[in-house]
């Protein structure tokens, strides 16, 4: 990739983009927010999450003239056959807060044992080159884990509160955010296409 080559994250979340920008900066890449160029949210009309990041990374591309990167996560949990899925963000319905989302997912698990009550946060990155880009560059990583009967922490966002992660004894909202950074979903994808593109 050549010098300063620009980038725009399709994404309107600040503080994701600080996230992004860090790590992209050392390969000379400039990430731009797709705020700059539009403000507009896609429909997230994929049944996958690829299909969902895809269509975030298009309309980007298409706004700004540049090549754009896109992301789509959630949460998978085996007891509800993948539910919340690509769902996850408006699983308690269109404008749901993370507390009632939380709120819906401990209703669904509650005749769910310990021991059965497995999940994984799924993280899918795209990258285009340009609009028509026929071959897309995907990464995913997923962070394995389990989902508890009740709140901890006060860290984090979306189902952080309710994930467990077995390696560290935590939930999710309790590890500190360069914790969370090194072992989560989006920071392995992340790194995974970092690599790549390296």
């Amino acid at each position: 990739m050549s010098a300063r080559q620009a980038m725009v994250l399709a994404s309107n979340n600040p503080g994701k983009l600080r996230e992004f920008s860090t790590l992209f900066e050392p390969l000379g890449i400039a990430l731009h927010s797709q705020t700059e160029f539009a403000s507009f949210e896609v429909d997230e009309t994929g049944s996958t999450f690829v299909e969902n990041a895809l269509l975030k990374a298009r309309e980007a591309c298409r706004i700004s003239g540049l090549m754009a990167l896109a992301d789509d996560s959630g949460l998978e949990v085996d007891a509800l056959q993948g539910a919340p899925g690509v769902f996850s963000a408006r699983y308690a319905g269109e404008g749901s807060s993370d507390e009632d989302n939380n709120r819906k997912l401990l209703e669904a698990m509650d005749s769910i044992p310990e021991g059965q009550r497995t999940a994984r946060y799924w993280c899918v990155l795209v990258l285009l080159r340009h609009v028509d880009d026929p071959v897309p560059r995907i990464v995913q990583a997923s962070w394995e884990g389990e989902i508890l009967a009740r709140p901890r922490g006060k860290g984090g966002f979306g189902y952080d509160p309710l994930f467990w992660v077995p390696e560290k004894a935590m939930s999710v909202a309790e590890l500190s955010a360069q914790e969370k950074n090194l072992l989560s979903h989006r920071g392995r994808a992340l790194q995974a296409l970092i690599e790549q593109l390296r």
